[in-house]
């Protein structure tokens, strides 16, 4: 057999709090997608090496002011966190809490590649959840150093009544800072394995790897460092994620690594088994490169550019919204060839704009460019590209009442917007352009425009950018209009080119 060879990290872009299965000869992920529409991104492998986009659990989580991001309210940081993701006798399942609504979410399909997800909900948070069938029973397993087990309903709708409801195991609190959290659950060959992250005040001082297993599901558990390692990144350790096997019974684990502004990257690892415990890493090291004796395939961009020829009101699954759209408010079928952004909403700021479309920012280097017709703006409109996080960076077209200027700003520290550049512009077609270093976590974002697409004048100053738990997300590049003063505006976006280096 051909094998593949597998490089770490395997994106070096923002895939969090990674949960991944086997079915047949498929791999399938789910990742953190928080404020981002459609949310909970399904990506399927053959080979662990090469992941494709294929769909999203919903389109929209709640439709509320907050998730609509109306009348200054919003859910930066919240929404979907952590979900697991199980197989069980034909179905799919993937379960996570938000902390804006204070609901535990449980959907199911039959096909998770084309299928539509039907959707249950329970009162509460179950932080970071683990889904376990076992012998006919449904457990949620879940917690942050005091972890509980919740026994469900056969259909995987509710919380059982009369069943197991308690608490499980107490973690470790000595040197500990972070207490055990992010669980994922598995019976194998008889033992219960519960794998979490902690972050200890001792030793390493980084997130690392624990496992608890006992031959009983309610315990006693016993408790082992089974990774602790940061490939020489800054301390950082790579942490939280699923085992699974090959059908080989070849067995590996997918982690993450905090990578500051960029977000949190995912990687393949290696899993030996050693006395019944699954040891990870090479050595407990985590290697650059590994051999995977799976065939390889045609690898499928994360990040894509797009030129918005489409026969049909549907973007590609690479894009999503912050926050809802309005999808009255845009189109790629209006004017073809084209995305049209139309405002609809009086904002004083990018953070309070509705339908930024956006994708996912790469590492080490990588660089977006838009083309826009600003011929149908209205005094007031902004629009243009963004570095989006809670620290973020814009550069494109402000309408003033004396005319149109090229404009770059900033967040001003308060969620507002500070101007930092801005020169007269006479035509009506621009050109701008962010290029992103986050070359060992240098992450700065640099800001350009053009009037012709070839010749770039650099505006404004780089932005510092920031990884902050408000947002909870790496960066961002967005494609934006919204207005100041007056709605009923729009702007014609020709294309998104992008590169990764």
């Amino acid at each position: 057999m051909i094998k593949t060879v597998l490089k770490n990290p395997i994106y070096w872009s923002d895939i969090p709090d990674v949960d991944v299965i086997r079915v047949g000869n498929a791999y399938y992920m789910v990742s953190t997608s928080m404020h981002s529409m459609p949310g909970c991104p399904i990506m399927k492998s053959e080979n662990l090496a090469d992941w494709e986009i294929i769909g999203y659990v919903y389109d929209q989580l709640e439709d509320n002011d907050a998730h609509n991001l109306i009348d200054g309210k919003g859910i930066y940081g919240k929404g979907s966190w952590a979900a697991s993701l199980r197989y069980h006798k034909g179905t799919f399942y993937v379960c996570f809490s938000s902390n804006d609504s204070r609901k535990f979410y449980i959907y199911q399909t039959n096909d998770i590649e084309s299928g539509n997800w039907k959707r249950s909900t329970i009162d509460g948070i179950y932080h970071d959840p683990a889904l376990l069938f076992d012998e006919g029973r449904v457990f949620v397993i879940y917690g942050c150093g005091h972890i509980r087990i919740t026994e469900l309903t056969e259909d995987v709708t509710a919380v059982k009544e009369g069943g197991i409801n308690q608490l499980l195991l107490e973690t470790e609190t000595e040197g500990i800072g972070l207490r055990c959290e992010g669980c994922h659950a598995y019976k194998i060959n008889g033992q219960y394995y519960l794998i979490f992250i902690e972050w200890p005040t001792v030793g390493n001082r980084r997130r690392r790897q624990i496992c608890y297993r006992s031959n009983n599901l309610l315990g006693e558990y016993e408790r082992k460092i089974i990774f602790d390692d940061d490939m020489g990144y800054h301390n950082k350790g790579i942490a939280q994620g699923a085992i699974f096997n090959t059908p080989n019974e070849e067995w590996y684990a997918m982690l993450f690594q905090d990578h500051d502004a960029v977000g949190r990257i995912p990687y393949i690892l290696p899993v030996k088994w050693e006395d019944g415990w699954p040891m990870i890493g090479i050595n407990g090291k985590a290697p650059e490169e590994i051999e995977i004796n799976l065939p390889p395939t045609q690898s499928k961009p994360l990040v894509i550019s797009d030129d918005f020829d489409y026969m049909e009101n549907k973007l590609q699954l690479n894009w999503q919204w912050n926050h809802n759209p309005d999808n009255d408010l845009w189109s790629v079928i209006k004017r073809p060839g084209f995305l049209r952004l139309e405002t609809g909403y009086i904002a004083d700021s990018i953070l309070r704009a509705r339908n930024t479309l956006t994708q996912r920012t790469e590492g080490p280097y990588c660089t977006g460019i838009t083309s826009m017709d600003m011929s149908n703006m209205k005094i007031g409109d902004h629009a243009g590209l963004v570095a989006l996080q809670n620290t973020f960076g814009t550069v494109g077209v402000a309408v003033e009442n004396d005319g149109k200027y090229v404009i770059a700003t900033v967040n001003d520290g308060n969620g507002g917007e500070e101007v930092v550049e801005k020169h007269l512009i006479e035509d009506d077609l621009l050109f701008v352009k962010i290029k992103f270093n986050f070359e060992d976590s240098k992450d700065i974002a640099t800001f350009y425009y053009s009037g012709n697409g070839q010749d770039w004048i650099e505006i404004g100053s780089p932005l510092k950018m920031k990884y902050t738990l408000d947002h909870f997300m790496g960066y961002r590049i967005g494609l934006f209009n919204y207005a100041t003063k007056e709605i009923g505006g729009y702007v014609d976006f020709d294309y998104f080119h992008y590169e990764k280096e």
